[in-house]
């Protein structure tokens, strides 16, 4: 894994740049109530996270994650803070060393310029930049991956001592989320299309040995398991999710409705122009093919695995494809160094990558649109309006949980989600251990109240309004019983203030 000295400057320059791409935002972007519930629930330590997510029901685990990012997290706010910069640099060094492996993996498959390449597209490509800020498990999740992928790389070449990293970092990538199984399942079975069969059994043995680092936890699976199956469902993937992994892979999202169709396009020739070409070297035995369609084996097999699963067991997300978009730049890298298209061909796709990336990024670090909470704004807002008597009620945990943690002095608390409905994802003991104020109603919450600033999202009062009602239930109630004051907007957040009437 050494580098040598002359190589050090291109990488560490590499590398400053994707540091900047990635602090770009980190003070003044709002989170979102994913983000809270791991810094809030972190804060916690680990005696009660397990408490929180163990705590057995009829309906399975009370909470569906492992426990190893928040493990993670809670020790790192123990040496830099609990604050939110502070929380995503840890997501940061994460990403900057998965783009680090990248770079070692290519430049021992290829080549110092392919690998060069390749961790330029993993620094810049918005995909890799959005989850790098992201208080979440995935940023962490991927570097356990790609550690994975490049000591499985360097055992084949006789070093045994990469066997045990390839069955450390898997246990630790389940350890981190349940879905690394996918990507490790594509990964443990490159020997059986090689069809080599001592690299399979050595294979087959360090996976076993990574389930049974893994067992400790994995005794809980079903439970967790049984919780996403009553409660956590997403939709049933289409093949329209061909198109927005393009997007990901590329543009990635959100993106603005008008951006969407060129994004798309833009997408489109950049994959469809790779692949064409990678393809083509390969069949021409260019330097490297083999580790090139590995990569591109890598890059879109999980996807492919995982939308399968969807279709018996819905559980596709594309963040949990982070490490498979690392293979794509991989991928690409070798395409950009090794293929044999024109230089007009390979200039179109290297600028189409950068003007994707310089779009993807823009719109990631100025979106502040559902669901994220500008917290740090309404905090100060509420603080200078609000009377001691008032009550801030959170239509539900997606508001609250942020507001929670940007402004803890407010009185404030919210309305739980329907019992054992499929939003029902924030279980009794997991709510008990974060010591939540919750209300089951909106008429006990507003009870005994005389004034109530009432926070809900411009979706959630478009989407009841969708299914036939004039407005939101919580705002017709409110509306009968008490006289509406004011109303506050903050991008996609409404509050209302109320009092109640004489």
């Amino acid at each position: 894994m050494r580098l040598h000295s002359r190589n050090l400057t291109s990488i560490a320059m590499l590398l400053m740049a994707a540091v900047s791409l990635r602090l770009l935002g980190i003070l003044s972007r709002p989170i979102w109530y994913d983000e809270a519930f791991a810094i809030l629930f972190s804060q916690k330590g680990l005696a009660s996270m397990l408490e929180g997510t163990l705590t057995a029901s009829p309906y399975g685990a009370a909470d569906i994650h492992p426990l190893g990012y928040y493990t993670l997290l809670w020790m790192w706010i123990g040496l830099a803070g609990n604050s939110i910069p502070a929380a995503r640099i840890l997501s940061i060094f994460s990403n900057l060393i998965s783009i680090l492996l990248l770079y070692l993996l290519l430049r021992d498959l290829f080549d110092k310029k392919s690998a060069y390449c390749g961790a330029f597209a993993a620094s810049i490509l918005p995909f890799q930049v959005h989850f790098a800020q992201e208080i979440r498990m995935y940023s962490t999740l991927s570097m356990w991956l790609i550690l994975a992928v490049y000591a499985y790389f360097k055992w084949r070449t006789g070093k045994w001592q990469w066997w045990i990293v390839y069955t450390v970092s898997s246990a630790l990538a389940q350890y981190t989320h349940n879905l690394a199984v996918v990507f490790l399942i594509v990964l443990a079975i490159t020997p059986v299309l090689e069809r080599k069969l001592r690299i399979l059994r050595s294979t087959l043995l360090a996976s076993s040995a990574a389930i049974l680092l893994y067992l400790p936890w994995g005794i809980h699976l079903p439970s967790q398991l049984a919780k996403i199956g009553s409660f956590f469902l997403v939709a049933r993937p289409g093949l329209d999710r061909i198109f927005s992994l393009f997007l990901y892979y590329v543009t990635s999202l959100p993106l603005q409705d008008k951006f969407l169709i060129p994004g798309l396009f833009v997408s489109t020739v950049v994959i469809t122009l790779s692949i064409f070409y990678g393809i083509k070297s390969f069949i021409k035995d260019a330097p490297g093919g083999f580790g090139a369609a590995w990569l591109l084996y890598l890059a879109f097999s999980p996807p492919a695995l995982l939308w399968l699963i969807s279709q018996f067991f819905p559980v596709y997300i594309e963040r949990a494809l982070l490490p498979s978009h690392l293979a794509f730049c991989g991928w690409v890298g070798w395409v950009l160094v090794h293929s044999q298209p024109s230089r007009l061909i390979r200039n179109t796709i290297l600028s189409l990558i950068i003007l994707a990336s310089i779009n993807g990024v823009y719109h990631h670090v100025t979106y502040q649109g559902f669901p994220y909470y500008p917290g740090a704004i309404i905090g100060r807002e509420l603080s200078s309006r609000i009377q001691s008597s008032d009550l801030v009620l959170h239509s539900s945990k997606l508001s609250y949980l942020p507001s929670l943690l940007e402004s803890p002095g407010l009185n404030q608390g919210f309305i739980i989600d329907p019992p054992q409905s499929n939003v029902d994802t924030l279980a009794p003991a997991t709510r008990k251990v974060l010591g939540l104020v919750e209300f089951t109603d909106i008429r006990s919450a507003s009870r005994n109240v005389n004034r109530v600033w009432f926070v809900i999202y411009q979706k959630s009062i478009e989407e009841t309004v969708h299914q036939g009602y004039k407005t939101h239930p919580h705002l017709e109630y409110l509306g009968r019983n008490f006289s509406l004051v004011s109303v506050y907007t903050y991008g996609e957040v409404k509050i209302f203030l109320y009092s109640r009437l004489n």
